[in-house]
């Protein structure tokens, strides 16, 4: 019995765009840099979120901090969500 090839081919080239668009925008992507302040400000944040409002901007942080194991005698993994954030706005003349 002789396999159905449309439905397949549908799929594949589904796949194979997304894949092909994948590729292109990470070849166009700058490589990043690290900022040695912004890892230790990353660094000593507390855990948990806190929000500050002033009279032109707010400020938000996050910190997720686990370690989490994977069965009785699996391997560990730590995970640790860090995030600042900044909202301005200003009016312009």
């Amino acid at each position: 019995m002789p396999l159905p090839l449309a439905p397949v081919a549908g799929l594949a080239l589904r796949y194979g765009t997304v894949a092909l668009a994948t590729y292109a925008v990470a070849r166009r992507a700058a490589p990043g840099r690290r900022d040695q302040r912004a890892e230790d400000a990353l660094d000593t944040l507390d855990e948990g979120i806190t929000m500050r409002r002033e009279a032109d901007q707010a400020n938000a942080t996050a910190r997720f901090a686990r370690t989490i194991r994977l069965g009785q005698d699996g391997p560990a993994f730590h995970v640790d969500l860090s995030a600042l954030g900044r909202f301005r706005v200003r009016r312009v003349r």
